[in-house]
């Protein structure tokens, strides 16, 4: 075959963000996966976003990736977690149709000039010294390329176990991928092993909803790219909620001998956020019940998740478990749940632009990396994608930091900190969660993007004008004087006091009962001095009223922020000889030796590394 610029092996939601941005940044690009019908696969759960998640979806979409759009032409349901919260916590989540989410993904990708396609399974890197030339494939195809990337999911040596009967698979009925991970290792890559797990499929046709709570979508709905709204196409489906009960826990607690969890078969960690049912059980058996959600897995079709129940159990177990749930108890299921053993690489042997330390020119994205979930797979393909573009343009790498993005966030962490159980996104791993807004990350990135020549100039120029006619919107507020005439029936019909006397159109604002909506309804010289098209555009209406209502908290964070930038600023040298810096704690020394940190904030964020050994660096330097 003729030598392209990347190589992207597999086709999951990292591989398809990683080929689609190599290739929109003018790179040859060839993906490679072992079943074109699987592209971006909803391999667990058929839902976008969530806590943190959601934000991770908008990133994605304000740099230029292919996420957010593809979530938006396959939702059935929108909803905005958190609303009850601060605007720092809100998430947007999508419900999607599984299948057609998968065909738009490759539509996609199939309308992307310079990307080619392989359907074929890796077997080998292709490697000269300490570099990445290529790969070789299981049916003897050898493919040259000057950046190779691997996102293999949980197909390297994968194992599926259902009670005491284990297959060997990437996916239930779907072969795993081997030969990597040996030459991984071979090379000097530390491997690991984790394991996840999803729960069984229920027909939907045996299911007495009349028992269940449902769960429709945001009335208002939603969507998360920042591109033009379009009209929703897809049919609305609601969710629904329901509950274990002891009766459950005894017939799941009767079977933990037959489970892989407890009987000493699985010793990998799985996802603590996401446990099994039989470890909820166990872990919190003072609970009498847990919460369960019901999803559809598509427009029309009668097949349901039961997302919480997830389970390596026998299939027997499950589905006796499952009959004794309100609204369950004539249930049928089209397959029970398992769980999957699958070969990771220690994240820690990357850069930040997910470039390997051992061999150049080799990327990692994904679950190989230690993660979980669609959204962190898919941010760490866009970044290795453009990362790989950009070097072989011989260009500057692309970094974010932590208080530029989630996706800054996720990657540092990796980096620098590892993982010993599968790594999931929170808000609460963020510093600085109030500027990491869902709403605020084409502010945030999509000039980062356009610079680099991932977004194009169209997306480019919208964010530039939104936040122009933003900014305006707001000095007319700051300077705007309301009389107590004009307001206080509003003030009255809101349970807050009326004014004596004229006051800036600001402060009224930031009483938190009174809203721009409300405003613009009330005060007709208000309403004509912003143009129509601001008044009906609903997410300037709330870029502009986050920043009145927020803006002590915003700065005290970009202040926070700038302190950190300091140490940023701080290089560390290339040949530190950390292990004969005596001064430093053993543990930082053998650390910072093997991570070799390129500034002092990252060496801060080394678990393990404290306060005083950053001090004994400082003094090092002669600072």
């Amino acid at each position: 075959m003729e030598k392209y610029d990347v190589i992207v092996v597999g086709a999951g939601h990292a591989g398809s963000e990683a080929a689609a941005a190599a290739a929109n940044m003018g790179m040859k690009t060839l993906l490679i996966t072992m079943d074109m019908t699987k592209v971006a696969q909803m391999s667990c759960n058929p839902a976008m976003g969530g806590i943190a998640k959601g934000q991770i979806v908008r990133e994605i979409d304000a740099l230029g990736g292919y996420s957010g759009i593809v979530t938006d032409k396959s939702s059935i349901q929108f909803r905005m977690l958190n609303k009850s919260k601060g605007p720092a916590m809100w998430s947007p989540r999508s419900q999607c149709d599984r299948i057609k989410f998968s065909i738009f993904w490759r539509k996609e990708l199939e309308n992307i000039h310079g990307l080619d396609f392989w359907q074929d399974s890796v077997i080998k890197v292709l490697i000269k010294g300490d570099r990445a030339i290529g790969v070789e494939t299981k049916m003897g195809v050898v493919i040259y390329g000057k950046e190779i990337i691997l996102t293999t999911g949980t197909f390297l040596n994968g194992l599926i176990h259902i009670g005491n009967k284990k297959d060997e698979g990437g996916r239930i009925s779907e072969p795993r991928s081997y030969g990597l991970s040996e030459q991984m290792e071979d090379l000097g890559f530390r491997v690991g092993r984790m394991k996840t797990g999803t729960p069984a499929r229920l027909d939907g046709r045996s299911i007495d909803f009349s028992k269940l709570v449902e769960q429709k979508e945001d009335p208002e709905g939603g969507q998360f790219s920042y591109m033009p709204r379009k009209e929703k196409k897809l049919k609305s489906r609601s969710c629904y909620i329901l509950y274990t009960n002891p009766i459950v826990h005894e017939v799941l607690e009767k079977s933990l001998d037959e489970s892989p969890l407890f009987n000493g078969t699985i010793n990998s960690i799985g996802p603590r956020y996401c446990p099994s049912i039989e470890d909820k059980v166990v872990t919190f058996a003072d609970k009498d019940k847990h919460q369960l959600f019901l999803e559809p897995e598509g427009e029309y079709t009668n097949e349901y998740y039961l997302n919480g129940f997830s389970s390596s159990l026998p299939w027997k177990t499950q589905w006796d478990a499952m009959r004794r749930i309100k609204g369950l108890e004539q249930v049928k299921i089209f397959r029970p749940g398992y769980a999957i053993e699958y070969d990771y690489f220690d994240p820690t042997q990357l850069y930040h632009t997910l470039e390997t330390r051992i061999i150049k020119d080799l990327y990692f994205a994904g679950q190989i990396n230690g993660t979980t979930g669609y959204e962190e797979a898919a941010a760490q393909g866009l970044m290795a994608g453009i990362n790989a573009a950009l070097k072989v343009k011989e260009n500057e790498p692309f970094v974010l930091k932590r208080d530029e993005a989630y996706i800054g966030v996720l990657i540092d962490d990796l980096i620098l900190k590892g993982v010993n159980e599968p790594y999931r996104m929170f808000t609460s791993r963020a510093e600085y969660r109030m500027l990491l807004r869902q709403d605020n990350a084409d502010y945030r990135l999509t000039e980062k993007g356009y610079k680099i020549g991932i977004v194009k100039e169209e997306r480019y120029k919208r964010v530039v004008k939104k936040y122009e006619k933003r900014d305006e919107v707001l000095k007319f507020i700051e300077g705007y004087s309301v009389v107590p005439e004009e307001i206080n029936e509003l003030l009255e019909r809101k349970g807050t006091s009326k004014l004596r006397q004229k006051v800036k159109l600001r402060d009224v604002l930031l009483r938190p009962q009174v809203n721009l909506n409300d405003i613009l309804e009330c005060i007709d010289t208000v309403r004509n001095k912003i143009d129509e098209d601001t008044v009906n555009n609903k997410e300037l209406i709330q870029a502009i009223e986050i920043a009145i209502k927020y803006g002590g908290y915003i700065n005290r964070e970009k202040s926070m922020a700038d302190k950190l930038k300091r140490l940023e600023n701080i290089k560390l040298k290339e040949n530190i000889d950390y292990k004969n810096i005596l001064s430093l704690s053993t543990e930082a020394r053998q650390k910072l030796e093997r991570m070799r940190p390129a500034t002092i904030a990252e060496a801060s964020r080394i678990s393990g590394v404290s306060p005083a050994d950053i001090s004994v660096l400082l003094v090092h330097m002669g600072r």
